[in-house]
């Protein structure tokens, strides 16, 4: 099996001042086109360190992409560290000076000498063009492995994997492909519950089942080689009978995309009005264009006793439908003592429940997006012609309209 490593540098990203969104968007673009991570690293400016982790990872992997460590400071230390570990010197590329001067007199600059630290690469290095950027990659033979070097700008950075070394990588191991993912998102039920029913399955060899939490949904998603996809369609058959109404989405997306898209096929606007989640729901759908008629935020003051409360609600998203001339409007209310409620108003009538949170180890954040995802799960559920109101494992339900 071909081992494909990544080594992102930089303190920033060791000490977790800046998200390493280059690794994500790396492992997801490369099993995407068959060439599947295995594993990867960070370590920071430490030329010492930086020389040693390559050297180990040269015997263990056929590939290693390493991010960051091309720019023009000194504390920009993979060109040197990658020419020591191969025991070369670093040598000026001519060809790269003269880009470079050309990217800068083309925005009316000078380059500053300082620049010229990033046309340097090691003695025999392979140049890998930057088209959008000023910091040119470079490829090394270790041993065993390929090393491929790539600037930390996520732009140039993509731009350099997506041209530069996939190709390269695909024209030497040619009978590689992308295996085949089937993936479904599920809102309202527990990881525990749902693996109960799908851990039983017998899957044949080299297909597995996978699951990721990131509360509050959970991603199911069956994967093996496409000689199995017969046996992987079928596997995912099961998984969506399991995972039932509550799958929210197939494949790749949102449930604010989706509920966008199915207002705009029914020709539907909604109203919002929300106290608890502090406008996040409405910037939820905003930002996925669904059709707004209007948003409004209340204050999160305390609100009558809960009883009273849902009826309160239902009764503001009516006059909310009414008042905007829209068939649907979706209210949030604030939280009273330890419950609050939500009402959606509809063509058909109202529905809505008032709920308590049980699970306290959870903070505000995660709370005000449990409840926003509770309010779009109503629509959803409105909008595929089931019951509104569903059982949700950590909120208990108090009351239902």
């Amino acid at each position: 099996m071909l081992r494909v490593e990544m080594l992102s540098t930089g303190e920033e990203v060791l000490h977790g001042q800046i998200v390493d969104s280059n690794a994500a968007w790396l492992a997801s673009y490369l099993f995407d086109e068959g060439l599947p991570m295995t594993s990867r690293e960070t370590v920071g400016d430490s030329l010492e360190e930086l020389v040693n982790v390559m050297k180990e990872r040269s015997h263990i992997a056929d590939v290693l992409i390493v991010n960051g460590g091309l720019g023009p400071t000194s504390d920009d230390l993979s060109a040197l560290a990658a020419a020591t570990a191969c025991g070369v010197e670093l040598v000026e590329d001519a060809d790269w000076i003269r880009k470079m001067e050309a990217f800068f007199a083309g925005r009316g600059r000078p380059m500053a000498e300082a620049n010229r630290k990033q046309a340097q690469i090691p003695a025999g290095a392979e140049v890998l063009d930057n088209p959008v950027g000023t910091a040119c990659g470079f490829s090394i033979t270790l041993n065993r492995c390929q090393i491929f070097f790539t600037p930390g700008v996520p732009s140039e950075f993509k731009v350099m994997v997506e041209q530069q070394i996939v190709p390269r990588l695909h024209k030497k191991y040619p009978a590689l492909e992308a295996p085949l993912c089937l993936r479904l998102t599920t809102f309202g039920r527990g990881e525990s519950d749902l693996a109960t029913d799908l851990d039983t399955m017998i899957l044949p060899e080299g297909v597995t089942m996978g699951y990721r939490s990131s509360s509050p949904i959970i991603e199911l998603k069956v994967t093996g080689p496409r000689s199995q996809k017969a046996a992987i369609h079928k596997a995912f058959e099961r998984v969506r009978e399991v995972a039932g109404e509550s799958t929210i989405f197939e494949g790749f997306g949102s449930l604010p995309a989706r509920l966008a898209e199915r207002l705009l096929e029914q020709n539907l606007r909604v109203s919002v009005s929300e106290s608890y989640t502090g406008g996040l729901l409405n910037w939820r759908l905003q930002s996925a264009d669904a059709p707004l008629a209007h948003g409004e935020l209340l204050p999160d003051d305390a609100e009558p006793a809960p009883e009273k409360s849902l009826e309160n609600m239902l009764a503001r998203a009516q006059q909310l439908a009414e008042k905007n001339s829209v068939p649907l409007a979706l209210v949030i209310g604030a939280m009273s003592g330890e419950a609050l409620s939500l009402a959606l108003h509809t063509p058909s009538g109202a529905h809505g429940l008032t709920l308590r949170y049980t699970a306290n180890r959870h903070g505000l954040a995660l709370r005000q997006e449990t409840i926003a995802m509770v309010a779009m799960d109503m629509l959803r559920r409105y909008l595929n012609g089931w019951d509104p109101v569903a059982d949700y494992p950590w909120l208990e339900r108090v009351a239902k309209a």
